[in-house]
């Protein structure tokens, strides 16, 4: 297997990949741009996925859709999702499902039948929900187009009250891509970790999964030219690849042909599970948002995929500022290899975010956080991957008025943030609340919820002034002395994208 590295022809493959477009609008005369401006308009169409959400036949799952209003959105189209059964939107065969026995389960459990979408969209600015239940439900693939594009989101949240990996378990619905990094996984005994791959398109995609632990490149011919059918799903048990027995090791998605969607179930016999999505790409800076304040253990995993060492400076965003670790100043990561850096229960009662800068020269590394709460027969586990700004805007759906908290992180800034929590998906008056985070600081915010709250919400992030603003939102819930919880982090919701203007397409061709 041959050692990955950074290239402009990844990052090339990476940008074709993108699922969300926008017309070409030409601009009125008394609003030209200059020549070499670009607009920023709202996308026309995207598309989400969601992994199959659990094996377990006590699983209960919540989904919930929300489409931001966005300004310039006209109104019209829709919103669908339905199940990754290896057929085609018209219904013809496309392959089978992967591994785990998902095909042809469709909308199934909690009442649905076979068929029936999960859940209904609702218009712009209102939550839609829908429940599921058993080891059957399949990985679900979504698409929006019109009014419904634009910041699309669904969330995909299970409860399971026992077993391994019990607790609950959230992920947000991504796009398809094609290259993924995740830190933080392991083939350890006592835990099952699987990579759900989910192909959206009419043609099969040919996938390769890496492994990397602590000394290097782990042989694994394997995961080598794994193929995923069209419209289908595979979850790929880790230890199948390997018989190294690893705490820690960072897997490496990438896709010789097509796109897939991918995320890592991580699930533990004691110590709970959740889904460690895909981390931030490689970068010399990273953040990691939003460590709750109550944590009893934080782990480090951090990889540099280039051909150099990285030395890491290590700080954590308090509420008061950046403050150094005691006895974890720095982090030495070598080239290839997979480090963890046991930071124990360093929020110490206080809202914090991991910011991780280059000590000397920068390198780009990938980076997540295992975090645990609870102690002894009670811990849960969560992931919280490094990930990029806020931008413009991000979003956040299946909130309640208990049980969400949302961290926001200025690390080189002070920023003025807006918060909106829209209505209920059953009912309630949306709610915006603005908020000042200065600099070097985490601040666990009172979000608001919705006057009248009957159901879940949503809530949206947008950046006013200052710095760079990143977020998460934590889930948690009490159940049987278990403090369960998830952590989901929020960049950008991609609901707008720039578009050169007119003019300049025709200056270009003129040349």
């Amino acid at each position: 297997m041959k050692r990955t590295t950074l290239s402009l022809i990844a990052g090339t493959a990476a940008l074709a990949a993108v699922t969300a477009f926008a017309a070409l609008d030409t601009p009125s005369a008394s609003g030209a741009a200059a020549p070499g401006s670009a607009a920023q308009l709202p996308v026309e169409r995207t598309g989400l996925l969601c992994p199959a959400p659990s094996m377990s036949d006590i699983a209960d799952t919540a989904y919930t859709s929300f489409t931001p209003v966005t300004k310039g959105v006209t109104g019209g189209g829709a919103a669908r999702l339905r199940a990754a059964t290896g057929q085609s939107a018209d219904g013809t065969e496309g392959g089978e499902g992967g591994k785990g026995g998902k095909s042809g389960k469709a909308g199934q459990g909690a009442g649905k039948k076979a068929g029936e979408p999960v859940l209904t969209p609702k218009a712009p600015g209102t939550p839609a929900t829908g429940e599921t239940s058993g080891a059957d439900t399949p990985a679900l693939i979504g698409t929006a187009d019109g009014g419904f594009a634009p910041g699309w989101t669904v969330q995909e949240t299970t409860e399971v009250v026992a077993g391994t990996g019990r607790g609950l378990l959230g992920v947000n619905c991504t796009g398809a891509d094609t290259e993924f990094w995740f830190p933080g996984a392991a083939t350890a005994t006592g835990r099952t970790d699987y990579v759900h791959l989910t192909n959206p398109d009419d043609s099969a995609a040919v996938v390769d999964i890496e492994l990397y632990g602590k000394d290097g490149a782990i042989k694994s011919p394997l995961g080598e030219n794994l193929t995923v059918k069209p419209h289908a799903s595979e979850p790929v048990l880790l230890s199948t690849l390997t018989d190294e027995r690893q705490d820690d090791l960072t897997v490496h998605v990438s896709v010789r042909s097509g796109r897939v969607g991918a995320a890592v179930q991580a699930l533990d016999d004691k110590a709970g599970g959740d889904w460690l999505a895909a981390a931030a790409d490689p970068s010399g800076s990273l953040v990691l948002p939003g460590v709750p304040k109550d944590a009893t253990d934080v782990r480090l995993i951090a990889f540099a995929p280039g051909d150099d060492d990285a030395d890491l400076k290590i700080r954590l965003a308090s509420p008061d500022g950046l403050i150094t670790p005691a006895g974890h100043e720095t982090a030495h990561v070598k080239s290839g290899m997979t480090t963890a850096v046991d930071l124990g229960d360093v929020t110490r009662g206080e809202a914090g975010s991991l910011v991780l800068t280059p000590s000397d020269q920068a390198v780009p590394v990938v980076a997540a956080l295992q975090v645990v709460r609870g102690k002894g027969d009670k811990r849960e586990t969560a992931f919280i991957p490094a990930t990029a700004p806020v931008g413009a805007r991000a979003t956040s759906a299946d909130n309640s008025a208990k049980g969400t908290t949302l961290a926001l992180t200025a690390p080189v800034g002070t920023a003025t943030v807006k918060v909106t929590a829209s209505a209920g998906s059953e009912g309630g008056t949306p709610v915006t609340k603005t908020f000042t985070i200065k600099s070097g600081t985490t601040q666990d915010v009172g979000a608001p919820a919705p006057a009248g709250l009957k159901g879940t919400y949503a809530l949206t992030v947008e950046p006013v002034s200052g710095g760079p603003v990143y977020a998460s939102r934590t889930l948690a819930a009490t159940e049987g002395g278990v403090p369960a919880f998830t952590v989901q982090t929020l960049p950008d919701d991609h609901g707008t994208v720039a578009v050169p203007r007119t003019e300049q397409d025709l200056s270009v061709l003129q040349k």
